[in-house]
């Protein structure tokens, strides 16, 4: 209590009262005092939780207005897919740190439904979604291509090319049915005349990869150029095995340090 009044420029006094104020005119209790500790209710934290953006957002749109706004110090909340922790995307936040070492970046990695519903409620400013979030501003930055990934000693691995129909017969490992790969998996399978065979569901991708080579089944998975050692990515005859790979925008007034990331995205994504 001491340290949050001295971050309020505030006596500790007047803050007890503010905030037994507060409790009287909700008619809920909003602190715990357990000795020396003092906690959050329950209601508390969902108050704070509910009203912390719109905060943030008042204070954005104040500092825009006045030009106190600074786009190379400050924080963006940012995510992207579990499919690309490797490789591209960590090269270009590593360049962003070099260029920018004034902004923090603070990653959260999900599955595209997670990031688009973190975007929507405001606990991220900007994200790499796959497929593009319907109800949010994006732009598609490029094409992530869909393999048949195998080990190294299965008999389809000196293949150039994979007709889906040619893998009816074999052990599938997947993600769980909410990632929007799963439901792609199943689509395009049922489209060759058959519902794959899905023994194993893992939420890692680097998992999967794992299983994959220890030969005890194979997936749909997005290209890799740094696939590990032991296994075999072979392409998939047809055009339409591909997602979009956008970026998005939070629902919330888009604040410097955040255009300052987008603007990069947009400029070195390819």
């Amino acid at each position: 209590m001491t340290q949050a009044a001295a971050a309020l420029g505030v006596p500790q006094s007047s803050m007890s009262r503010r905030i037994h104020a507060l409790e009287e005119e909700l008619g809920v209790p909003l602190l715990i005092h357990d000795g020396r500790i003092v906690r959050l209710t329950p209601p508390a934290q969902q108050l704070a939780a509910r009203v912390r953006d719109p905060l943030r957002q008042l204070e954005l749109a104040i500092a825009e207005v006045t030009g106190a706004a600074d786009p190379d110090h400050g924080t963006v909340r940012f995510g992207f897919p579990l499919t690309m922790g490797s490789g591209h995307i960590p090269d270009l936040l590593a360049e962003f740190r070099h260029r920018h070492p004034g902004v923090k970046v603070l990653l959260k990695q999900a599955h595209g439904a997670a990031l688009s519903a973190d975007l929507l409620a405001g606990d991220l400013d900007l994200a790499i979604v796959i497929p593009a979030p319907e109800r949010l501003r994006h732009v598609r930055i490029g094409v992530q291509e869909i393999r048949v990934v195998v080990p190294d000693n299965h008999p389809l691995a000196l293949r150039r090319r994979i007709e889906l129909a040619d893998l009816k017969s074999e052990i599938f490992i997947a993600n769980p049915p909410s990632y929007n790969l799963r439901r792609l998996t199943e689509s395009w399978c049922q489209e060759a005349g058959y519902t794959p065979d899905i023994a194993f569901e893992v939420t890692e991708f680097a998992t999967i990869r794992e299983l994959i080579s220890r030969g005890i089944g194979i997936a749909l998975l997005p290209h890799d150029e740094r696939n590990p050692p032991g296994l075999t990515e072979l392409p998939i005859a047809g055009p339409q095995y591909r997602r979009d790979i956008t970026l998005a925008w939070a629902a919330t007034i888009e604040a410097p340090p955040t255009a300052r990331l987008s603007s990069f995205l947009l400029t070195n994504f390819d």
